[in-house]
């Protein structure tokens, strides 16, 4: 079961070198993958008390592409997955760009994990429209896939005009694997149409049983092998035990999660060589699960 290590971006701040050391140490201990999030914004509570995100103007995050680039040039064998890309909120064209680069620098070793997100607040102060970004990702999807795999492309919709445009260069992936975060029915029937797998951000509980078996129904409705999509679930904390995080990965692997991300962003797990530390006690307790 490949196993995944999202990064800390909450922890480490402003010291490169710890994204480096971490980094590094994650492929040196074997993973399969590393996951960047995604936020541009943070809120300030006080200047918007009806606010209720999980995170706010005091949690650092690292700009997604950015930070992609800067460990394409560090690692040689890890993917590298946006986990998740907030996708409605930004300009099709340049993330086309954007995941292209990060794809031809890293060797073709770039999964793009996509989502629509939960703060209104970030799409306000960007520009973009709130309520349509359900749709607004679905042509998004389409214009991206033809701007990788074709030399010219012209495409027109309801949000975007292209006519007789390119990338150049075009990424290695021929198309780049697309993974979708997030819960909502519209969410698993574009991971169907467009993706290589869904990341279910939740517990393995009732309600996430229900939601694969769901999501099972439209593989097959679309002709598509269930065992040949991808099911990221993320081992979420507040503490370090890896024996409970080694429990939780063997209860989503029972319920057909193929890859497991151990997540401590946000934790009391804070230095460089912690975070290192529980990266290595994760590891040894999965392989004796």
């Amino acid at each position: 079961m490949p196993l995944g290590a999202f990064l800390p971006t909450r922890a480490f701040s402003k010291d490169p070198r710890a994204i480096r050391d971490w980094a590094m140490a994650v492929e040196e201990l074997g993973y399969d993958y590393i996951d960047v999030p995604d936020h541009v914004l943070g809120v300030d509570r006080q200047s918007r008390p009806d606010f209720e995100g999980p995170y706010d103007i005091s949690d650092a995050f690292h700009e997604t592409f950015v930070t992609l680039g800067y460990l394409a040039a560090i690692t040689e064998r890890v993917r590298l997955r946006s986990a998740v890309l907030i996708l409605p909120q930004r300009q099709t064209a340049l993330v086309a760009k954007q995941a292209a680069e990060v794809d031809v620098l890293s060797g073709g070793r770039f999964d793009l994990g996509v989502g629509v997100g939960w703060n209104s607040v970030e799409y306000e102060a960007l520009n973009e429209d709130w309520k349509t970004r359900g749709s607004h990702q679905t042509e998004q999807l389409e214009a991206m896939q033809r701007l990788w795999t074709n030399d010219v492309v012209n495409y027109n919709g309801k949000f975007h005009n292209f006519n007789g445009i390119g990338l150049n260069p075009r990424p290695i992936q021929q198309p780049i694997p697309i993974w979708f975060g997030g819960s909502a029915d519209a969410t698993l029937r574009r991971a169907v149409r467009y993706g290589a797998g869904w990341i279910p951000l939740g517990k393995p509980d009732v309600d996430a049983v229900s939601r694969l078996t769901a999501l099972c129904g439209y593989l097959e409705a679309a002709g598509r092998d269930p065992d040949g999509f991808g099911i990221e679930c993320w081992i979420r904390t507040t503490r370090r035990d890896p024996d409970s995080w080694a429990r939780a990965a063997n209860a989503w692997r029972d319920i057909g999660a193929t890859d497991v991300t151990l997540y401590t962003s946000g934790t009391d797990i804070e230095t460089v060589a912690d975070q290192i530390d529980a990266l290595r006690a994760f590891k040894e307790r999965s392989e004796n699960y």
